[in-house]
Order: C-alpha cells, then sequence, then structure tokens
C-alpha cells in the first residue's frame, strides 16, 4: 500500500465492521494522524502500532514496548534489572525505552546519527546519550544491551559490534527477527550471555491488539513460537 492511501484504507476497514488493525512501518506515525484518539503510551512512543475501530472513533495504541518487555520476560530476563544501552533511535527504539523507563531502568541511546539518539533522548526526560564510538568501551555499565537497528536484518549488514567488554551477566536483545538468530545474538551466545531474539517481541505485541479486538487474551506458547517461526 502507498503510504499516501494509508488514511483513506483505515477509514474504508473501520466503515466495513472490522474490529481494528495491527499496524507495521512504514506506516506506524500515518497511523498515529489518522487516530481520533491516542493512548497515552502511543503518545510518548510517537507511533501507532494497534487501531481499534469503536463507535467514537478510531483509537490508537502502541504495544511495541509491551511486547518488547513480555518477551524480555518470557526468556528470564528482568527489564528492569539495570542500565540499559539502545543501539538505534527510530521509533522502535522510542517505544523500547519508554517501556524499560516505565520498568525503572535507566535508559542510554546510542546512535549513528548523534543528532537523532539526542532528540529521542530529548523526547524521553532522563534518557542520557552515549557517542557511537563509545559504544563497545562503554558495555560493561550495562545490564541490556538492545538493538533496534536494521542491521543484522536479512539484505543489510551484520551489527559491527564487539562483546569483549560485556559484564557476565549482560543480555543482549535484538528486535530483528529475520534471521532468528542474527550475528548479535550467536556472538553473545558464544560468550555465554544471555540472548533474546525478536520473533518473540512479534508475537507478545500482538496480544494486546488481539484481546481489545475479540476479548480474547491469546497465550504465547512454544507451539505458537514453532509455527510461526517454520
Amino acid at each position: 500500500m502507498a503510504p499516501q492511501h494509508f488514511a483513506d484504507v483505515v477509514r474504508a476497514l473501520a466503515r466495513a465492521g472490522f474490529a481494528g488493525a495491527n499496524v507495521t512501518l512504514p506506516h506506524k506515525e500515518a497511523a498515529f494522524a489518522v487516530c481520533d484518539r491516542v493512548a497515552d503510551f502511543a503518545r510518548r512512543a510517537g507511533a501507532v502500532n494497534t487501531l481499534l475501530f469503536t463507535p467514537e472513533g478510531i483509537e490508537g495504541r502502541n504495544t511495541d514496548g509491551y511486547g518488547f518487555t513480555a518477551n524480555l520476560r518470557a526468556q528470564g530476563v528482568a527489564p528492569g534489572a539495570g542500565p540499559v544501552l539502545i543501539l538505534g533511535a527510530g521509533g522502535a527504539a522510542r517505544a523500547i525505552a519508554a517501556a524499560l523507563q516505565d520498568e525503572g531502568a535507566p535508559v542510554t541511546i546510542c546512535n549513528r546519527s548523534p543528532e537523532r539518539a539526542k532528540a529521542l533522548a530529548q523526547a524521553l526526560p532522563g534518557a542520557r546519550v552515549l557517542p557511537w564510538e563509545s559504544r563497545e568501551a562503554a558495555l560493561g555499565d550495562y545490564a541490556l544491551l538492545v538493538n533496534t537497528t536494521s542491521l543484522g536484518m536479512v539484505h543489510n549488514p551484520p551489527l559491527d559490534m564487539a562483546l569483549d567488554r560485556a559484564a557476565p551477566g549482560l543480555a543482549v536483545a535484538d528486535i530483528v527477527y529475520a534471521p532468528l538468530q542474527t550475528p548479535l545474538l550467536e556472538a553473545a551466545r558464544a560468550r555465554g550471555l544471555a540472548a533474546v531474539e525478536g520473533l518473540g517481541m512479534l508475537l507478545h505485541q500482538a496480544v494486546p491488539g488481539f484481546a481489545a479486538w475479540f476479548g480474547v487474551t491469546p497465550d504465547v506458547d512454544d507451539d505458537l513460537y514453532r509455527i510461526v517461526a517454520a
């Protein structure tokens, strides 16, 4: 779908009687704009990925932060266990950073473009900025490393991130899910670090939307994971 048709298509779905829709890139900001009401967390995240069509109009929510923290918990990683280093400064980074702040974790943003990192930190009071070239040297100060960039995704170069200076308890999360095992996660496992892949986030972020549309809360279990992964 061409971006210029997004709003028309969404309104047509609402008129046709659909309960709502899940939105992915590159339409999350357009989804924010088409809403009559936007939930508080989606406003903090600056993007909408879940639409609810109600008699009062279109309501926008953001479940990316929930999906990320739920996936961490499912993999045995506590979201608020300590300081977090987030690589990237896009929409996913903003939602994840906001969710981790809500968990009580101090958040640092590290991005190849320092201007974007500063803008994101300003949008989330309390967030700090780390220069891209300092990301490896500072790694020992963090309990969680999160890659929200597209580096490591199919058809993209791998993330250049050595883990030599990681603390023994560092957890490494990558929101990329194609491939399931990115070079970053493989490097983490090779060092005996906890590694959290991105498919679980994709599955968990869909749960609140499904519950809102159909009144049923699905379980993200091993069988569902295997089916989607296949």
